[in-house]
């Protein structure tokens, strides 16, 4: 089988089950989230070892602004510390960091620990780790339409198109990993996973290990894509 050990270039995750993680633990959902980071250095480092080129992480949602202030709060505070203490290690490894969603009414401290973490991993080329926050899917499509009608483009097609969306230089995933058992893409990458390999697992993702990635590499191996072409039997 051709696809077996082929490494997908670019990985996407919805890292869920944090809240549910701490509940079950009889802790508040802050510690969860406090895991997940702790969960984000581990898919970064694996990611890098097997060499995937893009890991993009679906941290923070639009419609995520309905949870409690406190804990919407506190998700942005442990950004802006991971942002701060991790450029060493993401430098060192040769990690680039982008955010991608909508940043109009984000925090002026997020903002700069958003812009200082860009520019100090901006020469990393092993391994691109794109943060969606604030991000929407729909969203995103609305403000590509948004540029594309303030530009007066009148002739416009599924490839052009792709230029006015937040990031047109990344490639589409190839894999899609969703932890906690959900089984939904829920507003993300709604243009880019026209054609991406799904998988979902009931690992929440605080426990999300090496080994729990290796068994969704497995899985992708397994599958062929054939981008709607019938492949030789």
């Amino acid at each position: 089988m051709e696809n077996l050990y082929k490494i997908p270039r670019h990985i996407a995750i919805i890292m869920d089950g944090n809240g549910r993680w701490a509940k079950r633990r009889g802790l508040d959902r802050i510690y969860g989230h406090r895991e997940g980071v702790e969960a984000v250095e581990r898919a970064i480092r694996f990611a890098k070892k097997v060499g995937i080129e893009y890991l993009s992480l679906f941290a923070f949602s639009t419609e995520n602004w309905q949870r409690p202030t406190q804990e919407v709060d506190a998700i942005f505070s442990l950004l802006v510390e991971y942002i701060n203490l991790k450029i060493p290690f993401l430098k060192e490894n040769n990690v680039r960091l982008l955010f991608s969603g909508r940043r109009d009414n984000l925090s002026e401290h997020v903002l700069q620990a958003i812009v200082r973490g860009e520019e100090e991993t901006k020469e990393g080329s092993s391994l691109t780790v794109l943060i969606m926050l604030n991000y929407s899917g729909r969203a995103e499509i609305v403000d590509a339409v948004r540029k594309i009608v303030r530009e007066g483009v009148k002739d416009i097609d599924e490839e052009s198109f792709r230029n006015y969306l937040y990031n047109p230089d990344i490639p589409d995933p190839d894999l899609l990993i969703r932890t906690s058992g959900e089984e939904r893409i829920s507003n993300f990458f709604v243009w880019q996973l026209a054609y991406t390999e799904l998988y979902f697992t009931p690992v929440l993702w605080p426990d999300f290990s090496e080994e729990d990635f290796l068994k969704a590499l497995y899985v992708y191996q397994s599958r062929e894509r054939r981008f709607g072409k019938i492949l030789d039997e």
